[in-house]
């Protein structure tokens, strides 16, 4: 039996700590999307080329890759609130100095940081949850964190439209980076890494099941043991490929192919992207909760990856443009590509509990890798058949030639993700290896 606990003051305790990270996480996806918005101004700022631009805005995807297993390391070692401090005032520090550069190359330097900073704060997050919840629930609290931390993501496009109509995009990046750092006061102040830090049981003791068996051997082991686990590698396959192509695709290119292809002001531009957003961030919360009342994954996110590439395959051949058809196709490219929180939940149960962290970073790490190399990638797909014309204001103009041969681009990751769906384990949403 756990030991005597006041259940009211773990709710308050449990809930607090989530609202700290997921302030912060609102700031992972507002930083993750925001240089759609200002691909304009960055444009005319730097006097960058589509593949300089891409190169710069995947800045933060290069780190962020690269990040994601050292952070799934830090989780599992050091803990939630250590990684998620000091991400929180890297990361605050990067948007100051981007939103001061006057250079290419100093801009470069402060979205690195910024993706250097808030490479962590995910795997953090996703780890406290891990320990602060019950197994049972985890694709729910998985679907609720995706929605949640979306409104960062849905708040740079529509609404950050409407913000630099009254404030420059360089003030904006500072202000930015001083809330960032005011989330890392909070999160070493009342951030803790497991309920028994606070004089709780665990949550499984909570459950009448006996404590997870801590590890027994140096995290470099660990590491080899998760990297070396077949079964997650799908997850990551499936991850590069959906939510990979759509954070490039929101991030950066959208906005300009509705511009430049369509027509569209900023303004109206960003309607469509913020109700992909919206799309996406309630097919996370619906996806995990499906799966967790199915008690199943794979068929979850089978059914998301068909989907998704059908509407992928709708913006490459259709003959769409502004209006009804254009709208849903955005609308439900974000919603199947919703489905891909069920990946968090399956790599957690196709490893051994105290590995988590690492197990989410790997899967993570995918869904990064595919935006660091979709954006750039996109963009030089572009410049390949650019006629070389200029605006007057010296930045490059594009035409739909050349974002067609971007969509080709997005279908083709979607379909990759497709493949990978299909060699996805079944785990019945529990955990199917031994400690």
């Amino acid at each position: 039996m756990p030991k005597a606990y006041d259940p009211a003051r773990f709710e308050r305790v449990r809930w607090t700590i989530y609202s700290v990270l997921i302030a912060a996480y609102m700031l992972v996806f507002f930083h993750r999307f925001a240089p759609a918005m200002v691909s304009g101004e960055l444009t005319e700022a730097f006097g960058v080329t589509a593949a300089a631009l891409g190169s710069l805005s995947a800045m933060y995807f290069y780190i962020y890759t690269a990040m994601q297993m050292p952070a799934g390391v830090l989780a599992d070692t050091l803990g939630s609130r250590f990684a998620v401090m000091l991400g929180n005032a890297v990361a605050g520090c990067g948007s100051i100095v981007f939103g001061l550069a006057e250079t290419l190359a100093t801009a470069s330097v402060g979205r690195f940081l910024v993706g250097l900073g808030v490479s962590v704060v995910f795997v953090g997050l996703m780890k406290s949850n891990s320990v602060w919840f019950s197994e049972r629930k985890y694709g729910s609290i998985s679907g609720l964190t995706l929605l949640l931390g979306n409104l960062g993501a849905i708040a740079a496009t529509g609404p950050l439209a409407l913000m630099l109509l009254v404030v420059d995009w360089r003030s904006l990046f500072v202000a930015l980076g001083v809330i960032a750092i005011g989330l890392a006061v909070l999160s070493w102040w009342l951030v803790r890494d497991k309920p028994e830090q606070m004089g709780f049981p665990s949550v499984r003791e909570m459950e009448g099941l006996p404590p997870a068996t801590p590890r027994q051997q140096h995290w470099i082991r660990d590491l080899k043991s998760v990297v070396s686990n077949r079964r997650l590698w799908p997850g990551f396959i499936y991850d590069f490929g959906i939510t990979g192509s759509l954070f490039g695709m929101l991030g950066l290119w959208a906005i300009p192919l509705l511009r430049d292809v369509h027509g569209l002001s900023r303004g109206d531009a960003s309607l469509y992207t913020t109700l992909a957003t919206v799309a996406f961030a309630i097919g996370c919360l619906v996806a995990g909760n499906v799966s967790d009342r199915l008690g199943r994954r794979r068929p979850v996110l089978q059914a998301g990856a068909l989907a998704y590439l059908g509407m992928c395959l709708g913006l490459l051949l259709l003959p769409w443009g502004p209006g009804a058809l254009g709208l849903t196709l955005f609308i439900l490219l974000g919603l199947s590509a919703g489905c891909f929180v069920v990946a968090y939940a399956h790599a957690k149960e196709v490893a051994p509990p105290a590995f988590s962290g690492m197990a989410i970073a790997l899967v993570n790490t995918g869904l990064f890798l595919g935006a660091a190399l979709f954006q750039p990638l996109f963009g030089w797909v572009m410049d390949l058949g650019w006629d070389g014309t200029l605006s007057a204001t010296g930045a490059p103009v594009y035409d739909a030639g050349d974002y067609q041969r971007g969509l080709w681009l997005l279908t083709g990751f979607a379909a990759l993700a497709t493949v990978a769906s299909w060699l996805l384990v079944e785990t019945r949403g529990k955990n199917i290896v031994e400690d």
